[in-house]
């Protein structure tokens, strides 16, 4: 049994009310799942305050309560710890509670705004196909080795995260791979755990909703590197102008990698075909699987961080060629009459950017590109025209519809997009605010060899509207619709 003592070590301790020699069967910061001798954290959230049910939690049998302020009427036989920060004191807490896991594997943590996903996924896939017991903590999904478990966050709250890595030492896992989102860093999921190593894949527009600036959203980020340990790596995109700005604090062993500047780790493309990139990774020939600039990008971070995490750079290569492309990240399907879908996560400008490049690089031009994009609800409204101009700009046909309105009406999100489309592209683009119809349109619209690229939501199986998930998957209602129509 772990006492409150124990697991209130490394917490900056402002006040205490009561003892801490009390044993602790769990904690939570979710009042609703206190049971006898649990301790609450009170936290701050963006929609609801936890230091409201501080009674509630007691009620149900919490014997500690961690807060940031002592409520007015203090029970007995209740021990209180006032901490400046309960995000903080809550990650310290879980790595205490769950006996420190991240010191007993090798975690990695990847981010930037575009590329996280798919860097951690091929990470995970290389060292499993090198023959390690793997884990990863992804948008997509977690895995504990061959166990899979669904994920809710792109980071997890810092008990979840605690609690898989507990789970995957516990199963002898070796590597995990984590994404490492802006909001985690900020509210300190990530707190106290120990990481070998961080990459940095690129910095673009997003989560101005959530970040008051793009230099805010930028220094945040930084955060992540300022506090890796000196025996970490620290590997940045040094063709992206905020790469340099990630290590200027880092202590850890500083790497870089580049398509068109001087790196540690070098790539060029030789080759860009619809079924793969040929790339010299330096002076190393290797074809792979994936397309695109931005997955040679993707696949250079991947080649770095194996190299730093002991592997041989011939193994790495043959690896690298082996790689499948991640749910939902420039997935393709190609139809009978060679109409190709691709369903893409892209949901940011920059990231829309690149796959619309990325097409328009590998075809011949004699056929149409077109394009299905919408922009999430209750998110960033500024992205919103200049994604519907990327669309209209690098594409022969637009349709613009819904992606996941959450409590906003997508009627007034299409709109705000349809503003950012420049007079002369007016008659590419079409509006469809039902998704599903808008797809089944540009498969109407598609003639033999055409490309359909669809969107915005990728991996995602759902539909987010007005606080309800409906059942929806981009890449199997374009697959039944072009095999309906018989393309």
């Amino acid at each position: 049994m772990k006492t409150l003592k124990d697991i209130l070590y490394k917490v900056a301790i402002e006040a205490l009310n009561g003892t801490t020699d009390i044993t602790v069967n769990h904690l939570h910061f979710d009042s609703r799942k206190i049971e006898a001798n649990d301790v609450f954290v009170a936290i701050r959230g963006a929609i609801a305050d936890g230091h409201q049910f501080i009674d509630k939690a007691i009620a149900l049998g919490a014997t500690a309560i961690v807060c940031d302020e002592f409520p007015n009427q203090l029970h007995p036989n209740v021990t209180y710890v006032k901490v400046n920060d309960t995000n903080t004191a809550l990650a310290y807490m879980a790595t205490n509670f769950y006996e420190n896991p991240s010191q007993k594997l090798k975690l990695v943590g990847i981010t930037g705004t575009n590329g996280k996903t798919t860097v951690a996924s091929l990470l995970y896939q290389l060292f499993k196909k090198a023959g390690f017991k793997v884990g990863l903590i992804s948008t997509v999904k977690i895995l504990v080795d061959d166990q899979e478990f669904k994920a809710t966050h792109t980071t997890p709250d810092s008990l979840t995260i605690n609690y898989y890595l507990n789970t995957m030492v516990s199963q002898g896992v070796e590597f995990c791979f984590m994404e490492v989102s802006s909001h985690g860093i900020h509210q300190k999921r990530t707190e106290g755990l120990h990481f070998v190593g961080g990459i940095f894949t690129n910095l673009s527009h997003d989560h101005l909703d959530y970040h008051p600036t793009f230099a805010e959203y930028r220094d945040v980020k930084k955060a992540f590197f300022d506090f890796l340990p000196k025996s970490a790596f620290a590997i940045t995109n040094n063709d992206d102008k905020n790469g340099a700005i990630m290590l200027q604090n880092t202590q850890a062993q500083k790497r870089t990698y580049a398509l068109k500047s001087y790196a540690d780790y070098k790539a060029v493309i030789l080759e860009s075909q619809l079924s793969g990139l040929l790339l010299k990774i330096n002076d190393n020939e290797v074809w792979v699987k994936l397309i695109g600039t931005f997955n040679a990008y993707n696949l250079l971070a991947i080649y770095g961080a194996a190299m730093e995490l002991g592997l041989e750079s011939l193994e790495v290569l043959r690896l690298l060629s082996e790689l499948e492309s991640v749910s939902g990240r420039f997935q393709y399907i190609v139809s009978a009459q060679n109409i190709t879908a691709v369903v893409d996560y892209a949901h940011t400008p920059d990231a829309l950017e690149n796959v619309l490049n990325t097409l328009n690089d590998v075809r011949t031009q004699n056929e149409q590109l077109i394009t299905v994009v919408g922009c999430g609800g209750n998110r960033d409204k500024t992205k919103r025209p200049i994604m519907a101009a990327t669309a209209a700009d690098l594409s022969d046909k637009a349709v613009l519809t819904s992606d996941n309105p959450r409590d906003e009406e997508p009627e007034t999100i299409i709109a705000e997009m349809e503003a950012g489309v420049a007079p002369h592209n007016s008659k590419k683009v079409l509006v469809i605010t039902d998704r599903k119809q808008a797809i089944k349109t540009a498969c109407q619209l598609a003639n033999p060899n055409d490309i359909i690229l669809i969107a915005g939501k990728g991996h995602e199986t759902y539909q987010e509207i007005k606080g309800v998930r409906y059942d929806f998957d981009d890449m199997k209602i374009v697959k039944e619709t072009l095999e309906q129509l018989g393309k």
